[in-house]
This record gives structure tokens, C-alpha cells and sequence, in this order.
């Protein structure tokens, strides 16, 4: 799609500081919402959105695209083939659109039709998680080549990074309703069981570590799923290892790489040994 306009990219938004004191006094969504219609025209692309999704697919958010498209991809049900959402559901980091994968003709249907309501053929996603297993999305989207948007990504990446975090901080104060309830707390045998599983070990070889019967296990193991909303066991141990909840690194103490003090650490131990 060729750009009706070049932006560019060489322009440096002034005044992040005081963007980010208005959003800290800002009281409510409308005047967030205006905030944003602000980054937009100070960064000189199309939009700029926030995109929350709690985990039961409830959607949330506030920002520059037309209204009649966030109509249409509510009733449409986008949200499950997004390539977006669910590209960054499975990263931490940000997102150029073109690292994702549109090659289902639902995602270019999607694509199609989110272009011709004006939504860009570029965009720049950037994850964010809050408590509670809450996400949400930032994105910058604009109409333009891929060289253009490249260098408009270099140019304003570290920006938009920050406004993400203090923006989802915003929405979490504002929106607390929305947030998720804190996750129940998992019991030694249940955060074993999950550790174990996570690790890569079948459900015998932990009931052995744990000495207990497959039966028992099975039931820390829902107990575990139930506390965490989950839908299966491995949806179980995501949540888990995601809110912290299990470390599943143990099984890898013996691999080569290291850490700053860990050769002198080791030295120690073998002397202190011998």
C-alpha cells in the first residue's frame, strides 16, 4: 500500500516529561483518551491505542482508530485471529507487525479489513503486563513504506516503551474493576507439582520425585488449575511461571554460561570441599 503522505521520522517529540505529567493527573478515560489523540499528532502517525484483554476475552481500551472499526472487530470476534494479540501473547518484548505471522487467510481478511478502515498497513505493538496475569498492548499503527517506518521506529521506540508502562500503570488506577482478582496463593505440594511439570518431567516420574500416588497428584494438580483460572495443566503452568509463582530454571543448573561470580563462587565451594 503506497503512503498518501511521508512522514518524518527525524522529528523529535518534544515534551515526553509533561505528557506523562498530565497522564498522572489525568481522572478519568476521556481525558487519557484525548492524551492520546495528542501522541498521535505529535509523533505524526495515524494512531496510537491502548488494547486491554483480560483473560476471559473482555476487551478494553481507548485511542485514535476510527470508532466504527473498534465496532467491527468486537462483533467480527477479531480478537481470536488477530495475528497482533496473539503474536504478542507470546513475547515480551515489542512487536514490528511485519515479524508476525499473516499467512492464514483469516489473518488476511483481517488485514485487509482493518487497512481499509484506516487502521495503517504498519504498525508497532508493545506488550505490557500488569498484575494478575493482566495484558494489554500499546501500538503506534501509520500508512507508509517499509523503509519510512523503520526509521520512525528507531527514531521513537524508547518513547513509546515508556508511555506503554505509565499508560497501563494509568488504566490499572482508573479501571480497577477490570483488573484481575489477585491469583489464591499455590500450597507447597501444588507450586512442587507445577515446578516439576514445568520442567519436563511426565506426571509418573513427579508423583515419584514427590512420593506420592498419580491419584494424589491429579488433584494437587487441579487444585493448582482451579486457583489459577486455567483452562488445562499447561495453561495452569504458564499462568504460574508468569506471575512468578514457580522458577522452572533448576533443571538447568549444571548448563554451560554463567553469571558474574559464579567460576569464583564454584572455586570456593571446591576448596571449601576438599
Amino acid at each position: 500500500m503506497q503512503p498518501d503522505h511521508v512522514c518524518r521520522p527525524e522529528v523529535n517529540v518534544p515534551k515526553i516529561d509533561q505528557f506523562l505529567q498530565a497522564l498522572d493527573r489525568a481522572g478519568a478515560l476521556d481525558e487519557i483518551h484525548a492524551l492520546t489523540v495528542g501522541l498521535r499528532d505529535a509523533f505524526k502517525v495515524d494512531h496510537i491505542v491502548y488494547h486491554w484483554v483480560s483473560p476471559d476475552g473482555e476487551q478494553y481500551g481507548f485511542g485514535t482508530y476510527d470508532p466504527a472499526w473498534a465496532q467491527r472487530y468486537v462483533e467480527k470476534d477479531y480478537l481470536r485471529v488477530d495475528p497482533v494479540v496473539i503474536g504478542c501473547c507470546q513475547r515480551f518484548d515489542p512487536v514490528d507487525w511485519k515479524q508476525l505471522d499473516w499467512s492464514a487467510k483469516a489473518a488476511q481478511a483481517f488485514r485487509k479489513d482493518a487497512i481499509a478502515y484506516g487502521v495503517g498497513n504498519q504498525g508497532y505493538s508493545i506488550p505490557v503486563r500488569g498484575p494478575n496475569g493482566q495484558f494489554a498492548l500499546l501500538t503506534a499503527s501509520h500508512a507508509t513504506d517499509d523503509a519510512t517506518w523503520d526509521a520512525i521506529i528507531a527514531s521513537h521506540q524508547r518513547d513509546w516503551i515508556l508511555i506503554a508502562h505509565f499508560l497501563n500503570q494509568k488504566a490499572l488506577q482508573l479501571v480497577k474493576n477490570r483488573a484481575p482478582e489477585p491469583l489464591r496463593a499455590l500450597s507447597p505440594r501444588e507450586t512442587d507439582a507445577l515446578t516439576y511439570l514445568g520442567m519436563g518431567y511426565s506426571r509418573g516420574q513427579v508423583a515419584d520425585l514427590l512420593k506420592i500416588s498419580e491419584h494424589t497428584l491429579r488433584a494437587y494438580i487441579e487444585s493448582a488449575r482451579f486457583k489459577l483460572n486455567a483452562l488445562n495443566t499447561t495453561h495452569a503452568v504458564a499462568r504460574a511461571a508468569s506471575e512468578g509463582l514457580i522458577l522452572v530454571g533448576g533443571a538447568a543448573r549444571s548448563a554451560t554460561g554463567g553469571w558474574p561470580g559464579r567460576d569464583a563462587e564454584d572455586s570456593h565451594v571446591t576448596i571449601a570441599n576438599q
